[in-house]
């Protein structure tokens, strides 16, 4: 599904390569069986963000998803939190990866999003979208935070939700996240500094960059699907704990 592994690279660390390859990035989203609507909003974002200078982009990227949780693209972030849930769910999702038959390097966190939509990419379209509903709760909140952050990444996660095909009420979630308070401030951050850190992965596992090194080979592409391992995802409050679990570390 080369839409999806579009999507995984422009929600990656944006590197020169990428913007070199705008030409084919354009390509792919004008071939591609989504809306005329999200075609302009992915169009325009590669047109904006590889015509100006890679410092900004990185420099935006890092504002938007490396300070706080609230924007974080580490998927089981926004479910767990800090918990030692997340980490037995992460050794669940690393299984399942394994046993479609793929191997993710020793540095990189299985629930990192990029790296979960280039292993969907693989998969099919149908196994791609039951994936993809899987997380949208997460994906609609993301989606929502950035908008209200007059981001143009809002557009990417439009994308997603939509080739979820989930039934998700964006409404409701941003007039919940309305009040919501920054998690990216100088003060929040300190106050983050302050609390303890619990190592779920191991100290040799801090980088989340997925890379371009670690893609399925032809031979580990398989028609199956293999959901995630977390009962939270498909329940119908899932929407409503994310909220809750984003107030409780604001």
């Amino acid at each position: 599904m080369p839409i999806l592994q579009l999507l995984s690279l422009l929600l990656d660390y944006p590197k020169q390569p990428l913007l070199e390859a705008k030409d084919e990035l354009l390509t792919i989203v004008a071939q591609a069986t989504i809306d005329d609507s999200l075609k302009q909003a992915i169009s325009a974002f590669i047109t904006e963000r590889t015509g100006g200078e890679l410092m900004d982009w990185q420099s935006d990227y890092d504002g938007l998803f490396e300070r706080g949780r609230s924007l974080s693209l580490l998927i089981f972030e926004h479910i767990h939190g800090e918990s030692r849930d997340r980490g037995q769910a992460m050794v669940n999702l690393l299984a399942q990866y394994r046993e479609a038959g793929l191997d993710i390097g020793v540095k990189e966190l299985p629930d990192y999003l990029p790296l979960y939509l280039e292993f969907l990419s693989t998969q099919g379209e149908h196994n791609a979208k039951l994936g993809l509903e899987e997380i949208a709760p997460v994906l609609a909140v993301l989606q929502c935070r950035l908008e209200q952050r007059s981001s143009n990444y809002a557009g990417l996660f439009s994308t997603l939700l939509a080739l979820s095909e989930a039934n998700i009420d964006l409404s409701d979630i941003k007039q919940q996240i309305k009040s919501e308070k920054r998690d990216d401030t100088p003060k929040a951050l300190d106050k983050v500094w302050e609390e303890e850190m619990v190592s779920f992965i191991g100290n040799e596992q801090t980088n989340p960059a997925c890379g371009t090194g670690n893609k399925p080979s032809e031979g580990q592409r398989r028609d199956q699907y293999i959901p995630l391992s977390t009962e939270l995802l498909s329940s119908s409050a899932a929407e409503s704990t994310l909220y809750q679990a984003a107030e409780t570390r604001a």
